[in-house]
């Protein structure tokens, strides 16, 4: 199979899986593409662009197919790469037929938790299609959709236990603007980049308490420490967690302005409520789902991981955000 004949569904229709149909559309002549709104389909196909996200991005409709139909775009395809939020998993796949999609190879882009049953996607993925975890693999950054579409340089970490199927997913996001590399650690850097939503949560939490850069540098080289230390216990195996799949991709979640996660962070410093936060922005932060789900999940595992029980304290408990932060200080180093 050549690379341009490479059929492949990108699931969803926010920021990240417009930038990824994108990228497909460079290598591939055939691309699937799966979105719930039928307006958003109709102005797509009579304007080329995405009328609610990245709207500057406009595509040569030739290579892509378009549908609400989930059968029918992931029966055409030959890899199926998730883009929805992790919180509409379920919602999007409920009464799917699992076995139109079993054994096909399936990537993740949610960059989340699935909150249901406190789940990396991989898992959720393995678990309810039976898809093999060495045909199940994960798209990850430091990447913003942001600037996919403006074509800034970007670099992407493939992650797969299969080296050829990484390699060949790889290829098809490659191009004059993106670079990537491969790896093999599959859960490692799915729950470094579902830890790393946390963190910016925490980073945009002490901007908007009046924190500064220099406190900022303390709290995320203090977050990577977390992060390490809870991926080696959950999944251990050798890694370097300095590479651009982990401490890269939480650097640009911490401090982006496109960083939704960071914004969320920032109004909750700000004294805004959890519930009047979320309405404002209009856009899923993942960091909010995941800081519960980690939180359950490091109940069995117990690791040390102060920063995330801080976020957990304000968001969950309604603790106060600048009470919480000043005993995270004494923690800090």
């Amino acid at each position: 199979m050549t690379l341009n004949s490479t059929k492949i569904a990108v699931i969803g229709g926010g920021s990240w899986a417009t930038a990824l149909v994108k990228l497909f559309t460079n290598n591939s002549n055939n691309v699937y593409w799966w979105l719930r709104n039928e307006e958003s389909i109709e102005h797509l196909l009579a304007y080329k662009h995405n009328p609610n996200y990245l709207q500057g991005v406009e595509f040569d409709l030739s290579k892509i197919t378009i549908s609400s139909k989930l059968p029918e775009i992931i029966s055409a395809a030959d890899i199926i790469v998730i883009a929805t939020p992790s919180a509409f998993l379920t919602s999007t796949f409920s009464d799917f037929p699992t076995e139109l999609i079993k054994d096909k190879i399936v990537f993740s882009a949610v960059k989340g938790i699935v909150p249901e049953y406190h789940a990396i996607p991989a898992r959720y993925i393995h678990k309810t299609f039976g898809t093999p975890y060495d045909k199940i693999g994960i798209i990850c950054g430091p990447c913003h959709a942001e600037e996919v579409a403006l074509e800034r340089l970007s670099y992407l970490t493939i992650g797969c236990t299969t080296p050829e199927i990484a390699e060949q997913v790889s290829a098809l996001l490659r191009c004059r603007y993106i670079r990537t590399s491969t790896t093999d650690d599959l859960f490692g850097t799915e729950l470094s980049a579902v830890l790393k939503n946390i963190y910016a949560l925490a980073s945009g939490i002490c901007a908007g308490l009046g924190y500064g850069d220099n406190f900022q540098a303390v709290l995320v080289s203090n977050a990577i420490q977390e992060i390490e230390r809870f991926i080696d216990v959950v999944s251990p195996v050798h890694r370097d967690t300095k590479t651009s799949a982990y401490l890269g991709d939480l650097l640009v979640t911490a401090y982006s302005k496109f960083s939704r996660n960071r914004s969320f962070g920032f109004m909750i410093g700000k004294g805004y409520s959890v519930k009047t936060a979320q309405l404002e922005m209009n856009m899923i932060a993942e960091g909010y789902y995941a800081t519960k789900s980690i939180m359950e999940i490091n109940a069995k595992f117990q690791v040390d991981m102060p920063i995330l029980d801080m976020v957990y304290a304000i968001l969950y408990t309604r603790k106060s955000a600048r009470n919480e932060l000043k005993l995270l200080c004494e923690k800090l180093s």
